[in-house]
C-alpha cells in the first residue's frame, strides 16, 4: 500500500486524512469488510489489551512460571500512591500499564502482541495513561490503534520488528515510535509531526539488544516497555512543541535496520550475549533449566573395567 512514512504523510496531507483513517480505508478494502466490522475487530484488541492492563494490576497482580518476573506492575501502582514520582505521576501511569502488560504475558496470560509479546506493554503503557489523564473516548483509543499499525506496517514491510533479526530496537523501539505517531495524530498534530515524533521515538532506541536472560522474556524485557512508552510519550510533546527530527523518518527506519543486521548473533534474541551472558544471567539461566553439562555427565557416566 505504502512503501515509506513519507509516502502516507503526502497522501495524508493531500486528501485530508488521519493516519487512522488511512489504516480503516485500506483494511476494509483488503479484507472486504464493513467499516463496523473493521472497527469491530480492532475493539477486540482495544479489550484484551485493557484486560492485560487490568490482570497485571489487580489484587497480587501476576507472577511468571520461572518466579523472577511478576508483581511490579502492584509495586509501581502502590508508589503512585504513595507518592509523587520524581519523573511524574503521569509518566509513571503509562509505566504501570507497560509492566503490567508484559508480566501478563510472562505469566504465559492473554496479551495483543504490539508488534510483538515482547513489546507488547508499551502501546497499552501510552495508550490507557492517556486515557486516564486526558480522556481519551472508546472511538480516540480505536483510532489510535489503527494509526499506530499503519506506521508498524510500513517498518515491518522496510526493515524488521523481530528481536531475532533487528535487536529490541526493532521491537520496543518500533512499538514506541507508531506509539508516538499515533498519539500526536490524537492530539491534534499534523502528519508532519507524527512523522518526526515517529523519528524522533525510533533514534532514541537505535542500537537497542535483544538479550533475554535465559532465552526468556522477562528479563529485561518487562522494563524495555515502560521505557518504551516513557520514549513514546516525550517524543510526541517533542513533535507537538514543534521539534524536528534532523535525519527524515524513512531514513532513521533505515539506519534502524541496517545497525539491526549488524548486530552480532549473541544480541539477538539468542539469549547468549548482553544481559543474558552476565555471571548472574547465566545463573538465572542454570537455575531454571538446570546445569546440561552435569545433566549429561549424570546421563552418560565415564565407563570403567576392572
Amino acid at each position: 500500500m505504502f512503501d515509506s512514512i513519507q509516502e502516507i504523510i503526502e497522501y495524508a496531507n493531500k486528501h485530508n486524512m488521519t493516519f487512522a483513517e488511512i489504516m480503516i480505508q485500506h483494511e476494509m478494502d483488503m479484507r472486504q469488510m464493513s467499516r463496523e466490522d473493521v472497527i469491530g475487530l480492532m475493539q477486540k484488541n482495544l479489550d484484551v489489551m485493557r484486560d492485560a492492563v487490568e490482570k497485571g494490576t489487580t489484587g497480587e497482580g501476576v507472577k511468571s512460571v520461572t518466579g523472577y518476573t511478576g508483581q511490579d506492575a502492584i509495586r509501581v501502582q502502590k508508589y503512585l500512591e504513595n507518592n509523587h514520582a520524581l519523573s511524574g505521576n503521569e509518566m509513571i501511569e503509562a509505566v504501570k500499564g507497560a509492566v503490567a502488560t508484559n508480566e501478563v504475558n510472562a505469566a504465559m496470560g492473554i496479551i495483543c502482541a504490539t508488534p510483538t509479546a515482547g513489546s507488547s506493554g508499551t502501546i497499552p503503557g501510552v495508550l490507557f495513561k492517556l486515557e486516564q489523564t486526558h480522556g481519551l473516548t472508546n472511538e480516540q483509543m480505536i483510532e489510535f490503534l489503527f494509526a499506530s499499525s499503519l506506521c508498524g506496517m510500513v517498518i515491518a514491510n522496510n526493515a524488521s520488528v523481530a528481536g531475532a533479526t533487528g535487536g529490541c530496537q526493532a521491537e520496543v523501539g518500533t512499538a514506541s515510535a507508531i506509539a508516538s505517531a499515533a498519539a500526536v495524530q490524537t492530539f491534534g498534530g499534523t502528519p508532519d509531526q507524527a512523522g518526526h515524533a515517529l523519528a524522533i521515538s525510533l533514534s532514541n532506541l537505535l542500537g537497542l539488544v535483544c538479550d533475554p536472560v535465559a532465552g526468556l522474556v522477562e528479563i529485561p524485557c518487562v522494563m524495555r516497555n515502560a521505557i518504551g512508552s516513557g520514549n513514546g510519550l516525550i517524543s510526541a510533546d517533542l513533535a507537538l512543541a514543534g521539534v524536528e527530527s534532523k535525519i527524515p523518518v524513512d531514513e532513521v527506519i533505515m539506519a534502524m535496520d541496517k545497525i539491526g543486521r549488524n548486530l552480532p548473533a549473541s544480541l539477538r534474541e539468542t539469549g547468549i550475549g548482553g544481559l543474558a551472558g552476565t555471571p548472574t544471567g547465566e545463573a538465572i539461566k542454570a537455575k531454571i533449566f538446570g546445569d546440561k553439562k552435569e545433566e549429561s555427565q549424570e546421563k552418560d557416566p565415564v565407563e570403567t573395567h576392572s
